[in-house]
């Protein structure tokens, strides 16, 4: 597979996000002129680092900080805006559809499949009409302009039960992402209730729902009791081993019997790997992720590569003790998995072999609010303001550029000498009400 001058190697890099763009920088970094050609191909134009949202949900980063543009950081690539319908790996072929809406056939040499995960949704009534994710820029936004407008909607309505509905805020699933942007947003309506003279915190109700006995599973169980007793000092009502039944024109029904009315339902209730790797010919595993070796080549496949929430790789820092075990899928493998993958593809150019991944995981923190967070990481338990402190001193030295990583330090040093600001944006939502409300008049 040696490249040459006359006709470079095509690595196509499927997907935008941590892998592909962790993969694509350390490519542009390393590769000589003209010994190959990178294109990376992501429905958006831009990487989203997502540990963030719920900070940028809440006003406590600005929104445009969290994302990377891919244009502007992957100078010595092709960047195509454009969505993957289908991989066929035997014809070396994929194809997409442009921004513009054409399809189109890509052919390669090396392929790098880092679609991601997706949201994982359940057979519940009501859930895709009334849900709210929170795994884009544009969810995360929409999000704390949709929380922000229903604080004003219940200060000027009359009916005591309308208002309740409003002020009640559901989040599901009590996972890092649940767990992270309930507390963040809970903190933000907190904060915003000094600005309304008839809206008290007491009048707000936030509700966490999960199916499991415990949440953040990631960090110890005493932990995750510990975050339980802190959310409801707070107010925050807890449901453990308890699964969301219907969520029908916003009327929550829960498995204990429990409903109530909620104008607000946030699904955070886990990812699956992009269903995309169901339409292609690569082999994949019962959970629909890519098979893969230790040296992140798709099983049988040795020209594809793969890492991230969408492969399955062995994991050999537990292997003694499952043999079966395979890296989470979070941010912390899926960084250093990609900066391996753009080293292994490059000995692999240059007539070497890869080496196999390994990474003893080394632990997790999660925010809970201005000032508080919980962290089990390096065999510590840290609690309250030093895990807060933890947190974002991790997640800002891992977010991608210089650039980005000042512009969130002065987001938080700002956000330190004034008041966040609370103040809803939600004519974005439907932008052109004015217009066309002026063009009947």
């Amino acid at each position: 597979m040696a490249a040459t001058k006359s006709e470079p190697t095509r690595i196509l890099i499927l997907g935008g996000g941590y892998v592909g763009l962790y993969t694509a920088l350390g490519l542009q970094k390393k590769l000589r002129a003209n010994e190959a050609s990178v294109t990376i191909v992501d429905p958006q134009p831009h990487m989203t680092y997502q540990p963030f949202l719920p900070e940028a949900a809440a006003g406590a980063i600005e929104p445009r900080h969290v994302v990377v543009p891919l244009r502007r950081v992957l100078k010595r690539c092709h960047v195509l805006t454009a969505r993957v319908n289908k991989i066929e790996h035997d014809r070396k072929s994929v194809t997409v559809e442009a921004a513009d809406g054409h399809i189109e056939q890509l052919n390669y040499d090396v392929l790098v499949v880092a679609l991601g995960a997706v949201p994982r949704l359940l057979p519940i009534p009501g859930l895709a009409e009334q849900g709210i994710g929170i795994k884009t820029i544009g969810e995360a936004i929409y999000l704390r302009n949709h929380v922000l407008t229903k604080l004003d909607e219940a200060a000027s309505t009359l009916d005591p039960e309308l208002r309740k509905r409003l002020l009640t805020f559901t989040v599901v699933g009590g996972g890092f992402a649940g767990i992270e942007a309930l507390a963040e947003l809970e903190d933000m309506t907190r904060f915003a209730t000094r600005y309304y003279e008839n809206i008290e915190p007491s009048d707000i109700r936030w509700v966490l729902v999960e199916a499991a006995g415990r949440i953040l599973p990631e960090v110890r169980e005493t932990l995750g009791v510990w975050t339980v007793e802190q959310l409801e000092k707070r107010g925050i009502e807890v449901f453990l081993s308890t699964a969301a039944k219907s969520f029908e024109n916003g009327h929550v029904v829960l498995s204990d019997g429990t409903e109530f009315d909620s104008d607000t339902i946030i699904w955070t209730a886990g990812v699956k790997a992009n269903p995309v790797l169901a339409n292609s010919d690569l082999p994949i595993d019962k959970r629909g992720r890519v098979e893969a070796t230790a040296a992140l080549q798709v099983v049988g496949h040795p020209e594809v590569w793969t890492a991230g929430d969408n492969a399955a790789v062995p994991d050999l820092s537990r292997t003694e003790q499952d043999p079966t075990a395979t890296c989470p899928p979070n941010a912390q493998h899926a960084v250093r998995q990609a900066r391996h993958l753009a080293g292994n593809i490059i000995h692999v150019l240059r007539g070497g072999q890869p080496k196999d991944y390994y990474h003893k995981n080394l632990g997790a923190v999660a925010g809970l609010g201005l000032h508080k967070g919980v962290a089990d990481a390096l065999n510590l338990k840290i609690k309250g303001f030093p895990a807060w402190l933890f947190h974002r001193g991790y997640h800002l030295k891992a977010m991608p550029t210089f650039n980005r990583k000042v512009h969130i330090l002065l987001d938080w040093m700002l956000g330190g000498l004034f008041r966040r600001e609370v103040v809803s944006l939600g004519q974005i939502n439907n932008p052109k009400e004015e217009f066309a409300r002026a063009s009947r008049s």
